[in-house]
Formats: C-alpha cells, structure tokens, sequence
C-alpha cells in the first residue's frame, strides 16, 4: 500500500511538472513567443518604417510588426477614438498633440526632421523653377489639405513667400499628393524631398529657399494602453536608436537634434 501511495504521488507531482513545463512562452516584450506591434505613421514614413519593421521582426522572432500609414491628422483622431495602436509616428507635434492631450500617449520624443520640396514630372515640361512659378494659373498643383502636416507646412512656405495659389486639388496625405504628379494630373505639388527621393525617376525635386521655414518635427510615442506593452516601447528605441536613424537620414530626413 505504502509503495503504491508512493508512486500515485510521483507520478502526480511528474504530471505537474510536465504540465507547467508545457505552458506556452512568455508574451511579455522580453519574452519569446508570438506578439504583434500596431504602429500607425505618417504616410511620409512608409518605407523607412516598413525598413525598420522588418529588422525589429528579425531581433524578435514571432513578433509580427503591423503598420496603418496616412494621413497623421487621420490616424490622431483614430487613436482617439479607440483604434487598437501600440505605437504612433507624427509628422507634426501639431496632430501628436491631439493623442497627448487625450491622455493616450506622454512624453513623445522628436525623432526626425523634414522638409519640402516642389515635385514636378520627370522633365519638367511646365518649366517650373521655384516657387513663386506656381502662382502661375497655368501651373496645374497639388497640394496636401491644410489640416494635415504636409499641408500646413506647404501654408507655412506660401505664405512665407506672400504667395497665393489656386492648387486643382487638395489631398489627405503627402502620397496622394505626390501620385497626381505622377500620373501627369498635376504640374508640381509640395511635398517632402523624402517622398521625392523615394520616387526617383518619376519625379525631380526642386529646393526653395521658403522651405526652410516649414520644416516640420517628427515625434514618436508608445501609447499608454498599447497591447503590446514592452514590444511597443522596444520599437520606439529601435527608431530613436544609431541604426533607426541611419535609415531615416539614408532616406532623405534630418535627423533631429538630441
């Protein structure tokens, strides 16, 4: 009887044991296992932070890194409303103020800056040279909608050249902007020398001096009830670090001052 009690216990405290052995892995952002990491970004960011998503996959096995890129306005009022996020990318402290002041994200963190550019077909054929060429309504433009960073940097350079112009359409994001000069529907628009260079050879970029008082900030933030916890806050150092700022001044951004 004795033995056979002794060997009911073992054979229990071996079951346990091998039942706690087989829990499944850690889900913590240190930990193994399978984890997922929502970030939304400034259509401005799609391919350095598509870059950096595959390289944050590769240091993290079974993490999948999951990206929703538009407008920064949009994506802002999105999180307030209860969008699942982890992570959130401005081109402008203006639009990250809306998620901070919702108590949705603290302490952001300038990662980047950028600048316009005139982007016109390859070729040119309108002649367009500067700014001020613009205002001419021969000129077909495009622009980014004023409530949008893009479009508020491009007021910002008008204005600072006490130019007015008349574009033939108004885009939510600096992609759609930039997709009517490639299409031939627009003569130039303004939108950031990221966007030129990442279009290479279907655009050209043309520098104006009015620029260089619309340069917009860059901010980044894991969110306050990000899902991903740790993995959130582990991606925003993978961009502030040496290698995420190697890939955004690769492609065309200034890196911010620290």
């Amino acid at each position: 009887m004795f033995r056979r009690h002794l060997g009911w216990v073992a054979a229990v405290a071996v079951a346990c044991l091998a039942a706690c052995g087989s829990g499944g892995p850690a889900t913590s952002a240190g930990g193994g296992g399978a984890k997922e990491v929502t970030v939304f970004a400034a259509a401005s960011l799609t391919g350095t932070f598509t870059e950096l998503g595959k390289a944050f996959e590769a240091a993290h096995p079974g993490t999948t890194v999951r990206f929703n890129f538009g407008s920064s306005a949009t994506l802002a009022q999105q999180i307030v409303q209860g969008a699942p996020a982890d992570v959130f990318a401005a081109a402008s402290p203006a639009t990250m103020k809306t998620v901070t002041d919702a108590s949705l994200a603290s302490a952001p963190v300038t990662f980047a800056r950028n600048t316009l550019q005139i982007a016109v077909p390859a070729g040119n054929p309108a002649r367009v040279d500067e700014l001020k060429d613009l205002a001419d309504p021969r000129v077909k433009v495009a622009l980014c909608a004023e409530q949008v960073p893009c479009g508020a940097a491009a007021a910002k350079a008008l204005a600072a050249a006490g130019l007015k112009i008349t574009p033939v359409t108004l885009e939510q994001d600096v992609k759609a902007t930039l997709t009517k000069v490639q299409l031939g529907e627009a003569d130039a628009a303004l939108v950031y020398k990221t966007d030129v260079i990442a279009a290479a050879g279907k655009v050209e970029g043309i520098d104006f001096p009015e620029a260089g008082q619309a340069v917009n900030d860059y901010p980044i933030a894991a969110l306050a009830k990000a899902p991903a916890g740790g993995a959130a806050k582990e991606f925003v150092d993978l961009v502030l670090s040496q290698q995420g700022r190697g890939v955004l001044t690769k492609a065309g951004f200034e890196a911010a001052p620290r």
